[in-house]
C-alpha cells in the first residue's frame, strides 16, 4: 500500500438531502485518533433508519449540519491504532461500538476514530457483520427497557414493530428481564417472533392492539403517531401510571396532555453511546439468550439499495453494510 492510500479511505458520502442516489462512494481522508481514541478498522457498518431519514433531512440533519457528510454509528472492527492514555483496548482488539451518536460518527467507511470507553470487544460468537448490526438497536432498546422504564420480573411490555432491528432485541431483552412480553408484527413474522421469546403475538393489520392488549405496564413503541396515531392509541393499553417510552418522535403535546389525563406516563428517548452495556449484551449474546438477525448484507458500494430497502418498512431484523468485498 502507497504512502498516499494509507491516507485516505473508501467512505460513502453524501454532497445533499435527498434519496438514496445522493449516497455515493469515494475516497477521503483517513482520521487518526486523538489522546483517548482508537481507530478501527470497520469491517461492517450497521444501517438504521436514522440514517435513510438523516439522509433526507430530517433525523439527525440538525445535529450534523449541513453536507457533505458521511453517515453511520453502527460499527463492528478491529483496532488499528490507540491514542494517548489508552488502557481498555489493544491494537488488534475486535470491536464493536455506536460511536459519538448522535454527533456524525462516519460509520459507512473503512476507519472511525471515536473515545476508546465508546467501544465494546466484539461479542465472541458472532461475525462482524452481525455484530455491526447490534450497538444503536441493542443500545436503544437496552436503556429504554432497563435504564429507562426499569422494567422487571413479572411486568407486561408491549413492544410496537417488534421484527424491525430495535424490536426483535426488545422482545429478547424485556424476556430476559423476567418479562410477559406482547409484540405487534404482520402474520408471516409471528412464529419467528414467539421463538424469540414474546407471549402474545398481535397482527395490527388483522386487529386495533388496543382492543387486544390489557394491562401493560410498558410499552415501548417503535412506531409513533405518524402511523396511525400508534403512540396515542397505546395510552389505552397501559395500567394506570404505566409508561410509554416514546421512540421515534418524543412527545407531542398532544400525546403528554392525553397521557396526563389518563393517570399514565410518556417520556421521549434518543439513545446514547454505552460501552459498559455494550459489553453486558456481548455476554447475552456469547451465551446464546440473544440472537441478531440479519436480513442482508451490502457491499458498501450498496449504499443507496440498502437505505431504499429498508425504507420499504418490511425488514425482519437489520440491514448491514460490509467494507470488504461481499461473497
Amino acid at each position: 500500500m502507497s504512502a498516499q492510500k494509507q491516507k485516505t479511505m473508501r467512505a460513502v458520502v453524501q454532497d445533499a438531502f435527498g434519496g438514496p442516489e445522493v449516497l455515493r462512494v469515494r475516497e477521503v481522508p483517513r482520521p487518526e485518533p486523538l489522546p483517548t481514541e482508537v481507530l478501527v478498522r470497520v469491517h461492517a457498518a450497521g444501517v438504521n433508519p436514522v440514517d435513510w431519514k438523516t439522509r433526507a433531512g430530517s433525523g439527525m440533519a440538525g445535529v450534523l449540519g449541513q453536507p457533505p457528510f458521511v453517515l453511520g454509528w453502527d460499527v463492528s472492527g478491529v483496532v488499528e491504532a490507540v491514542g494517548f492514555g489508552v488502557t481498555t483496548l489493544s491494537v488488534g482488539d475486535e470491536v464493536y461500538g455506536m460511536p459519538w451518536f448522535p454527533r456524525a460518527a462516519g460509520g459507512y467507511a473503512e476507519y472511525v476514530t471515536a473515545p476508546a470507553r465508546q467501544f465494546a470487544r466484539k461479542p465472541a460468537t458472532i461475525d462482524h457483520d452481525h455484530a455491526a448490526a447490534v450497538p444503536l438497536a441493542a443500545l436503544t432498546a437496552w436503556q429504554a427497557l432497563v435504564d429507562t422504564a426499569d422494567v422487571r420480573a413479572g411486568q407486561r411490555v408491549l413492544v410496537h414493530a417488534a421484527a424491525g432491528g430495535v424490536g426483535h432485541l426488545a422482545v429478547q431483552f424485556a424476556k430476559h428481564l423476567g418479562a410477559h412480553v406482547v409484540a405487534t408484527a404482520s402474520a408471516g413474522r409471528h412464529a419467528w417472533l414467539k421463538e424469540l421469546g414474546a407471549d402474545e403475538v398481535i397482527d395490527y393489520t388483522a386487529v386495533r392492539f388496543e382492543d387486544v392488549a390489557r394491562a401493560v405496564d410498558v410499552v415501548v413503541d417503535l412506531v409513533g403517531d405518524t402511523h396511525d396515531k400508534t403512540a396515542l392509541r397505546s395510552l389505552a393499553v397501559l395500567r394506570p401510571d404505566g409508561l410509554l417510552v416514546a421512540v421515534p418522535a418524543g412527545v407531542s403535546p398532544e400525546l403528554a396532555d392525553t397521557a396526563s389525563a389518563m393517570g399514565v406516563r410518556v417520556t421521549p428517548f434518543l439513545v446514547e453511546p454505552d460501552g459498559p452495556a455494550l459489553t453486558r449484551i456481548a455476554e447475552l449474546i456469547d451465551a446464546g439468550e440473544v440472537a441478531i438477525e440479519v436480513e442482508e448484507v451490502f457491499p458498501l458500494e450498496q449504499a443507496a439499495q440498502a437505505h431504499a430497502h429498508g425504507e420499504n418498512g418490511r425488514t425482519r431484523g437489520k440491514l448491514v453494510l460490509r467494507t470488504t468485498p461481499v461473497t
